[in-house]
């Protein structure tokens, strides 16, 4: 399998020189917005992020706590968040390096108990208590898999989300109710 027909050093020379030029530059603000969707259907939501406006992603509740099931829940993703991150970490890092991958597989599950988010009682948890995230590459050339091995260790160093995940974030979160 040939490596990674996108040359990723080329395309990032210029920006690491921008920052390095302007680091005030580098720190940017992810913006995601919601609350456009059909009020009248308590169910589904939609979710528009800044960075690419007109595009949306759906999301529903979960089946065990009452949701339809045809569209992820906030849950899914999270996790997809996750996969996503970690796949194009690892992609990027494995061009940056020129090893052709010829398999990979990402799966990530968590632990959650609905009982929390149905209010059944202040002893279940409302949140996701525990995430597993398994990746798995086969590149070429590597009987000994220590280029994967090194491969791998690159991409969970530098995956936004599972750090985020890992380190904890600060959130400020607050709802305002206004009267109509």
């Amino acid at each position: 399998m040939p490596a990674s027909r996108v040359d990723v050093r080329a395309i990032q020379r210029p920006i690491r020189e921008g920052y390095n030029a302007d680091p005030a530059t580098a720190v940017r603000r992810l913006r995601v917005t919601g609350g456009t969707a059909d009020l009248t259907d308590p169910l589904h939501v939609e979710s528009e992020p800044a960075s690419v406006p007109g595009w949306t992603f759906r999301a529903g509740a979960h089946p065990a706590v009452g949701g339809v099931g045809d569209v992820p829940c906030s849950g899914d993703v999270l996790l997809a968040a996750l996969v996503a991150c970690q796949e194009i970490t690892l992609r990027m890092v494995s061009a940056n390096m020129g090893i052709a991958i010829e398999h990979l597989e990402i799966v990530a599950e968590a632990d959650w108990d609905p009982r929390g988010t149905l209010a059944m009682g202040r002893d279940y948890p409302i949140g996701i208590r525990a995430i597993t995230c398994r990746t798995t590459v086969t590149i070429s050339d590597d009987e000994r898999g220590e280029r994967a091995e090194r491969l791998l260790r690159s991409a969970e160093r530098y995956c936004v989300v599972l750090d985020t995940l890992r380190t904890g974030v600060e959130v400020d979160a607050s709802i305002e109710v206004r009267a109509g």
